[in-house]
């Protein structure tokens, strides 16, 4: 199973309903992604900090869930200033940094860390039970619920599988290596894995079917209807309205 590290929790940000956070997060995000004004994507980043504090969460561990974007960040930082047309703001022989070339990629990491702050506090909070709910309760189809859950389920189960195929054919002599005989057994390896999900499906569709399943899923998190729910998406909506009119002034 894929770790849920932040799903445990009692702060505020807990106990918002998931489909409420969801909204939030779809309306901040999307805001902040759209934004072209450096110091308005600066406000951005400071909601999503403050969402970060709301929910309580490990500073480490937010950091860590960081680290694949800061790679990515940081081949663009390496590639975009030497190579964007515009104002020379250094040159060092051949080298030249243009400032419209840095002014985008501080822009592309401000935007980027607080849309995935944003996500980690939101949405990364809650269960995938109460994700899928959540989702549910928003009239998003069935089946795209269902593959959500499912999907969560087994990739863990479809990993150990690979990793059995793989075993048994180390045990069998394979050396896997830059030659056709390990592409061919590794394309082989590939096929059995989608043989055996398949069937595995199968089974548990019918297991599912056995115990009762009638194209629903339920939680054990029960969200009433409350007042911190209106009160914490009226602040985000009114939020992220207020800063996009305020880029709209600002131009």
């Amino acid at each position: 199973m894929i770790e849920e590290k932040f799903a445990s929790g009692h702060s505020l940000i807990h106990q918002v309903d998931p489909k409420i956070r969801i909204i939030a997060s779809i309306v901040l995000s999307f805001a902040a992604a759209l934004c072209d004004n450096i110091y308005i994507a600066i406000l951005y980043f400071m909601i999503s900090a403050i969402l970060i504090t709301m929910a309580r969460l490990n500073l480490q561990d937010v950091i860590k869930r960081l680290k694949p974007v800061f790679w990515f960040l940081l081949m663009i930082w390496i590639i975009l200033p030497v190579t964007f047309e515009g104002k020379i703001i250094y040159q060092y022989h051949w080298l030249k940094i243009a400032g419209p070339g840095v002014m985008l990629c501080l822009k592309i990491t401000i935007k980027s860390i607080t849309i995935l702050l944003i996500f980690t506090a939101l949405i990364a909070t809650m269960t995938i039970a109460s994700l899928g709910n959540g989702l549910h309760k928003l009239c998003v189809p069935d089946k795209m619920v269902f593959l959500l859950l499912m999907s969560y389920r087994y990739i863990a189960v479809i990993e150990e599988e690979y990793k059995r195929l793989l075993r048994a054919a180390k045990f069998r002599g394979f050396s896997p290596g830059t030659n056709m005989h390990s592409y061919k057994t590794f394309a082989y390896l590939v096929g059995m894995l989608f043989v055996r999900a398949s069937i595995r499906a199968q089974r548990v569709y019918q297991a599912m079917l056995c115990r009762g399943f009638n194209q629903k899923f339920h939680t054990l998190d029960v969200y009433q209807p409350n007042r911190l729910n209106s009160i914490f998406l009226t602040c985000i909506l009114t939020a992220g309205l207020s800063l996009v009119i305020l880029e709209i002034i600002w131009v």
